[in-house]
């Protein structure tokens, strides 16, 4: 008889193996992208120069600079051209999702129950869900680019659960034994997923928004390939949209998690240490939406608060389990 929680360990270490060749394949389109923007701004350089000398062969003192980047629009300085290494990672994220959700289902199976009742088994299911969202969302938006911290992300979480969180199929506890086991944390670690991409996203509009605030040319760029990137108005109503939608399902995880209590300890909420830490990032996420429609929080400081947002999740998903004693202490170690 096949030992199906064998094959899920097995499906899942190749699916991570395939996640780190797409984070290979998705840094090599960032060297790709450098390199594009090398080019355009040698041309520039030239055209430049071949203007200098017509203005001089006229007469004229008139200079010309390279254009800086400060994009008129929401659209790249530079253009991407069309790029194997991206289309690769793309289709290795694909097969390693399929290998992913095969490990996944196993594992259910297996236990003959849903795969997300202790630390490993949830890291598992999450780090799958945000790869889905990754992927959803790429087909109605481009958001390719994410790729290479979307990749890090999932490699790093799912080799830290397999190798630290690792634990052998086992029942229930009473408390688990109920449907909200499987609203309550579907909802979770599908807003997880929509908030490591809105996380992804104000991380790069920080970034770009120094950029533009430089008004460097082309050539002056640290990081080059931010000149592919959208500007940093578009980076931050991206990230705010994704955000919303994570937020949205936070709400109704907290709601879940409440009647699930009632049916479960007679009370919807009674200040346990990860009612507390879900309570924070709910506040946290609350007050960035509040910070979006306040003037002088835009841009930066609504980033930030993005940012720190998806650190308590991962705070609230990691450290709060392992270490915090309390009635959702169901890590499994």
């Amino acid at each position: 008889m096949v030992d199906l929680n064998s094959f899920s360990l097995l499906a899942l270490w190749s699916a991570t193996v395939l996640y780190a060749l797409a984070l290979i394949a998705f840094s090599l389109d960032l060297a790709r992208r450098s390199s594009e923007v090398k080019e355009a701004s040698a041309a520039q350089s030239a055209v430049a120069t071949s203007a200098e000398q017509s203005v001089a062969q006229a007469g004229g003192g008139v200079a010309v600079k390279t254009r800086p980047v400060k994009p008129q629009s929401s659209e790249p300085a530079v253009t991407a051209k069309r790029s194997p290494s991206l289309r690769s990672a793309m289709a290795l994220m694909v097969l390693g999702f399929l290998l992913h959700v095969a490990a996944d289902v196993t594992r259910g199976i297996a236990a003959e129950r849903v795969p997300w009742a202790n630390l490993y088994e949830f890291v598992m299911t999450g780090t799958m869900l945000v790869v889905a969202v990754f992927l959803v969302v790429n087909i109605k938006v481009d958001l390719r680019y994410l790729g290479t911290f979307i990749s890090l992300l999932v490699v790093s979480l799912l080799c830290m659960g397999t190798i630290n969180f690792y634990v052998e199929v086992a029942p229930l506890p009473p408390a688990l034994q109920s449907a909200w086991l499987v609203i309550h944390v579907f909802l979770a670690t599908t807003a997880m997923g929509f908030l490591a991409l809105g996380c992804a996203l104000s991380v790069l509009q920080l970034i770009q928004a120094r950029t533009e605030a430089r008004r460097a040319a082309l050539g002056e760029l640290k990081l080059k390939f931010m000149a592919t990137f959208p500007s940093a108005q578009r980076l931050e109503n991206l990230a705010y949209r994704t955000i919303i939608v994570g937020f949205v399902l936070w709400t109704f995880t907290l709601i879940a998690g409440s009647i699930w209590a009632e049916a479960a300890w007679g009370r919807y909420w009674g200040w346990d240490t990860k009612e507390v830490w879900t309570f924070i990032i709910w506040v946290i996420y609350a007050g960035y939406i509040h910070a979006r429609a306040t003037k002088g929080w835009r841009g930066s400081r609504a980033a930030w608060l993005a940012i720190i947002g998806f650190g308590t999740v991962i705070f609230n998903f990691t450290v709060v389990n392992i270490f915090f004693n309390g009635l959702h202490s169901y890590s499994g170690l």
